[in-house]
């Protein structure tokens, strides 16, 4: 393993508070050529480094489109060097709303617990360009390291935890999206995932966050009519 990245992965496990986990988050980006990271577990955000990756990460949950849900097919590590280039029909909705965010490539690497795939870290760049044969197998060591940190600090979620995540920490950064959902679905009387597709499609059409558009249904300040049967 690298020095650099060696001791890197041991301050890790020292970085106890907030300030130092950013510190640790963003040198750690800058080792791997990054511009910073974000981890998924099973589809739930659970670490990231800065506001960019946690709306990359929650775009291409609300879209269903992006490289970490191809990473998450074929459990190899997956570049998109320089998303000017991509085939048009190629995540066309992410690539623009990556681009606005001032993205020009993207690195995703799957994350393993175990010999299981669990989820994907994934890294930016604000210039185009492919990683190193280097900076690629580095990203896998960091990847793993931060599966086995997030299973460690693990939150427990109560009725009360806003779950909106932090940067650099450990917090279900989506559990106001499944409360949301619930209650979408009961309102609406309708299933599950299409009370799920309709806070996904009021979120990108208003612009906001779906966490923010959850929040906006668990305090009703959005509201939707039930729909009605008209058999």
């Amino acid at each position: 393993m690298d020095a650099s990245i060696s001791k890197l992965l041991d301050g890790l496990r020292t970085a106890a508070d907030e300030p130092a986990r950013r510190a640790w988050a963003l040198t750690c980006a800058r080792a791997l050529g990054l511009g910073g990271m974000a981890v998924s577990l099973n589809g739930e955000l659970v670490w990231f480094s800065d506001a960019t990756n946690k709306r990359l990460e929650d775009v291409q949950f609300v879209l269903g489109q992006g490289p970490g849900l191809l990473a998450q097919d074929i459990g190899t590590v997956h570049q998109a060097p320089d998303l000017r280039r991509l085939p048009a029909h190629q995540w066309p909705q992410y690539a623009a709303e990556a681009a606005q965010l001032g993205v020009a490539a993207l690195f995703v690497w799957p994350v393993h617990i175990g010999a299981i795939q669990a989820g994907t870290m994934t890294g930016h760049r604000r210039t185009p360009g492919p990683l190193s044969a280097r900076q690629s197998a580095q990203g896998q060591l960091v990847a793993d390291a931060l599966a086995q940190h997030v299973l460690s600090h693990w939150p427990q979620v109560s009725g009360t935890r806003e779950g909106s995540g932090r940067a650099a920490t450990v917090e279900l950064h989506r559990s106001q999206v499944h409360q949301a959902t619930g209650i979408l679905s009961v309102r609406l009387r309708v299933p599950l995932p299409e009370a799920l597709d309709r806070l996904r499609a009021q979120a990108y059409a208003s612009h906001l966050s779906l966490t923010d558009t959850a929040h906006a249904v668990i305090h009703r300040e959005l509201l939707w009519e039930p729909t009605h049967d008209t058999d």
